[in-house]
């Protein structure tokens, strides 16, 4: 195992039913994150028949120290996020999602936001379907990037930055160990959905003095934003009455759009540099 992947914090990716966009997240998993890195491929009843095909194919290449299980029946998206988290025992754990694709070393840079700051619970990289951690516009699905090697590197203009959020976002999250085993995980029984049980998870983590953050530096996409299933948000509003207008306000506000500007400007300056780093810029 590479010594700079066995450091990082494991990466548990929920199998979905996309099989294109669970290939494409693969590839993309494997191209930008350090060797040796934990990752967990966890199916709750969801694949088919190609989308085990391709799992198969990639556990068989990938440079990553990876697993993958199946459940033989499902029991629901957060319910089983809950117990792959109870599973990996307190430890830090990156949430993505199966449709999500992460720019080059993301993982690095959630995990070097986390270190910086240990009352940070929950670190959440930009996205272009991110809703408030959404660049280039707030609460706007924007197309994949096309040169994400180069938006990864103007991100990593913004080194060190972060800015606090109203509640993690569900294509990809950091989430600490020790918050995780005191705020009791996730409520799988309250909510359905992933993003609606990050939410509630997120409000209780902050309730206890954690924060909630946007990590500027690092970056992954998503073809869509995630949903909610049918009655959580109503859930959440009956245990978080002031959630919506919360959410509402910073929406509205952005208190993000100086740090989304100074992204767009740093994107800007590279546009003329090539999609991806010269391998040979060394070579005498």
């Amino acid at each position: 195992m590479s010594p700079a992947g066995a450091s990082l914090p494991i990466v548990l990716v929920p199998v979905g039913t996309d099989e294109d966009a669970l290939d494409a997240c693969l590839a993309a998993l494997d191209a930008g994150t350090a060797a040796g890195t934990r990752v967990w491929l966890a199916d709750d009843a969801q694949a088919g028949p190609r989308a085990g095909a391709i799992i198969e194919r990639w556990l068989a290449s990938t440079r990553l120290q990876a697993a993958h299980t199946r459940r033989a029946a499902p029991i629901g998206e957060a319910a089983h996020i809950d117990q792959a988290l109870r599973a990996c025992a307190g430890a830090d754990v990156v949430v993505l999602a199966g449709d999500a694709c992460p720019a080059p070393g993301w993982l690095e840079r959630l995990a070097g936001c986390a270190a910086r700051d240990p009352g940070i619970g929950t670190a959440t990289p930009w996205c272009n379907a991110g809703e408030v951690a959404a660049w280039p516009r707030i609460a706007e699905v924007a197309p994949l990037p096309d040169a994400p090697a180069r938006l990864a590197r103007a991100c990593a203009s913004l080194a060190g930055e972060t800015a606090n959020l109203p509640a993690a976002v569900s294509h990809a999250v950091f989430l600490r160990g020790d918050a995780l085993a005191r705020a009791g995980g996730l409520d799988g029984a309250s909510f359905r959905s992933w993003q609606a049980a990050l939410v509630d998870l997120s409000l209780r983590f902050a309730g206890m003095g954690w924060r909630n953050v946007l990590c500027a530096e690092a970056f992954v996409a998503r073809p869509r934003e995630g949903m909610p299933a049918d009655g959580d948000m109503d859930a959440l509003a009956v245990r978080w009455p002031a959630w919506h207008a919360r959410l509402a306000t910073f929406l509205m506000d952005d208190p993000l759009h100086a740090l989304r500007g100074r992204l767009a400007t740093a994107v800007a300056r590279m546009q003329d540099a090539p999609p991806q780093a010269d391998l040979f810029a060394s070579v005498p």
